[in-house]
């Protein structure tokens, strides 16, 4: 570690390795390796520094010139300028140096005793090692995932396919680097809190809770464990942008796939697979609730007397849509904030990019009511604008008028007409209301639709019935033809054909690259150890 340049200090047992070093090499210390300085002495040119852990305690006697930082695990984790350390019972901690480890003699007076490895490096990337408790790390939450606990020769095949997941990463993360990927800090940041705030939410939010589970499985604190996130996270990214940067310039070409590959992989999986859900696929007619006539005419009534204020007083835009507008833009004054063409209904889009800056329009009538409209700035594709809306009044009145409109409908689908004809004629085009649901679960559909299809067979036509528009806060009428059902049960080959060919796609087309790269890379590992089943501290 160039720039870093400590002596070990008086012998001490406790949460502390103790050197002396220079200020600035402890600083380093500090920063590149999670432990944290903590000075003893005031003297300019070589103080003592405690490099102290928070949440691993190793009592030592001997502490070669090398520093440790703490692995999420309880373990040491990272060795530099040495193979690794091994851990003498008594609390010896000493170097060790390859092909074999070196220990350091106990004293004369004492029997040798047997060295526990505790870290080591397994292997080597170009310039880049892997420790031990790297591959120790990855397989223990590899191990995490599986529901069945395994024994010790499960547990040297994970240790094994983590230690391979860890080169195959490597190899990826320097390619990266060479094609000049990068993540920007804030991705990373929004993607840790999320995962976070997921875990968190395990423990119902109680952060009291959180942070003692953290402890127990050995992660330290929040933040430590949000760091040690920060850093998987950023190579998961890494990893996801080179790949998609490469086949977009087609330099990862598609592995062919066979059918018989497809029905091979389906067979050796089958028994995983999730049960298939009770589901059903249906076509649609959702009626829109139209205003009255009345209401129409007194919502014109209102944004032409609006408009004729404007005229008189354009400057005060801001403060009659304060008062008047009747959406959520109405607090900002109607500031809809940057938009670019196609973000808005039709009507209502045309107008705005239409427009000058500063430049009011005339009313514009969308299904949600009439507006004004008056855009503040332009730039290139897209415009900052700010609107006054007056809306229609929806009652119950025209609630109940277009459910009897969808049961005059439904009478005459069921008594032949032509669906195509039905649906683009009555259907709710303006609010983009789906025509088709293809096979959904039928316990994850809206309780509206679950009673209507229980108890129905296919091709049987139910309703109309209502479901609630939160957005346009109205009950619009539903007719449904019940065009498949599928019983629950397991899932065919059929069903699985296109995510199976897919994903096998992608991972042929991954593997071969990454089969490259390695190719091209210099890579050294330690030879498995001939050991018995019940030694799992492979590699």
């Amino acid at each position: 570690m160039g720039g870093f340049h400590c002596r070990e200090g008086p012998p001490q047992r406790g949460p502390s390795l103790r050197f002396r070093c220079s200020t600035n090499s402890a600083r380093l210390l500090e920063q590149q390796s999670g432990w944290f300085a903590v000075s003893n002495s005031a003297h300019p040119a070589m103080p003592h520094f405690s490099i102290q852990s928070r949440n691993v305690i190793l009592p030592t006697t001997s502490v070669p010139s090398v520093f440790v930082r703490p692995t999420v695990w309880g373990a040491v984790s990272r060795v530099v300028n040495v193979i690794g350390f091994v851990l003498l019972p008594g609390g010896v901690l000493v170097a060790q140096t390859p092909p074999k480890p070196l220990v350091v003699a106990p004293a004369a007076d004492t029997a040798k005793p047997e060295a526990l490895v505790i870290n080591r490096i397994v292997a080597v990337v170009n310039d880049v090692p892997i420790m031990l408790s790297d591959v120790m790390d990855r397989a223990i939450r590899n191990r995490a995932e599986s529901a069945v606990p395994p024994d010790s020769a499960q547990m040297i095949a994970l240790q094994e396919a983590a230690l391979e997941d860890l080169i195959d990463e490597q190899v990826l993360l320097q390619k990266a680097k060479t094609e000049k990927v990068e993540i920007d800090d804030a991705d990373v940041r929004t993607a840790v809190e999320s995962y976070i705030n997921d875990v968190r939410s395990r423990f119902q939010n109680n952060d009291a809770e959180f942070a003692k589970a953290l402890r127990e499985s050995g992660f330290g604190s929040i933040e430590d464990y949000r760091k040690g996130r920060a850093d998987d996270i950023r190579n998961q990214m890494l990893q996801r942008d080179l790949m998609g940067k490469l086949k977009q310039a087609g330099r990862i070409p598609a592995v062919p796939v066979t059918e018989a590959d497809v029905t091979a992989e389906f067979e050796r999986n089958k028994s995983t697979l999730p049960k298939r859900k009770a589901s059903a696929s249906l076509r649609q007619i959702i009626f829109p609730i139209e205003p009255s006539e009345t209401s129409k005419r007194a919502a014109r009534a209102k944004i032409d007397s609006i408009a004729k204020e404007l005229t008189a007083h354009p400057e005060d835009f801001e403060s009659i849509a304060k008062r008047s507008s009747m959406d959520g833009s109405a607090p900002l004054g109607g500031d809809l904030g940057w938009n670019r063409r196609g973000a808005m209904v039709p009507e209502f889009d045309r107008i705005m990019f239409a427009i000058n800056p500063g430049v009011i329009s005339p009313v514009v009538e969308t299904q949600y009511g009439f507006h004004l409209i008056r855009v503040d700035r332009v730039q290139p594709s897209e415009v900052k604008a700010r609107h006054i809306l007056i809306k229609f009044t929806i009652d119950t009145t025209d609630e109940s008028r277009a459910l009897k409109l969808a049961d005059s409908v439904a009478g005459a689908w069921r008594a032949g007409a032509n669906y195509d004809t039905l649906v683009a004629k009555f259907h709710d085009n303006k609010n983009q209301e789906d025509r088709n649901i293809p096979d959904l679960p039928i316990d994850t559909m809206p309780i509206s639709y679950q009673t209507a299809v229980r108890g129905h067979a296919v091709n049987d036509i139910v309703g109309p019935f209502t479901i609630f528009d939160e957005r346009n806060n109205v009950h619009k009428p539903v007719i449904i033809q019940i065009t498949d059902l599928k019983e629950a049960g397991d899932y065919t080959l059929a069903e699985w054909r296109q995510r199976i060919r897919a994903q096998l796609t992608d991972y042929r087309s991954r593997r071969r690259f990454v089969d490259g790269l390695r190719g091209e890379a210099y890579i050294w590992t330690l030879e498995k150890p001939k050991t018995k089943a019940a030694d799992n501290k492979f590699p």
